[in-house]
């Protein structure tokens, strides 16, 4: 069964950086589309980033682009998310999760998920 290791998580400052790793088991990342979102306490979550297999089709949020930088190693299983002049906020619970074979970004469809990490931003 597929499943995601996230260490990667904790307490940064302001402005600071913090990067997020997604370990994959029980499948090959090689051929899978992965997606990051980020959940803020009493927000719905929202959509970070996704990345294609071979690392040619990106995406990013609105209001992560140009500070947050995805990629991925697929010898190791791993899909990086490193996240630059982060802002200040509440906890947020960020996850990855793995799109749907064969079904393009647009569509939104994962079908497993990690169980997350939390990242805090405050000095």
């Amino acid at each position: 069964q597929a499943q995601f290791v996230e260490p990667g998580g904790g307490l940064v400052e302001p402005g600071g950086s913090l990067r997020l790793s997604c370990v994959a088991s029980g499948f090959t990342l090689d051929y899978y589309d992965i997606g990051r979102f980020r959940q803020d306490s009493g927000k719905e979550r929202e959509g970070v980033s996704c990345i294609s297999p071979d690392s040619s089709t990106i995406y990013y949020g609105v209001s992560v682009k140009g500070r947050f930088n995805i990629s991925r190693d697929n010898d190791q299983s791993t899909v990086y998310l490193q996240m630059n002049n982060l802002k200040p906020g509440k906890k947020a619970d960020n996850y990855c999760a793995r799109l749907k074979a064969d079904y393009p970004q647009s569509s939104r469809q994962y079908d497993y998920w990690g169980q997350g990490t939390q990242v805090s931003v405050s000095s």
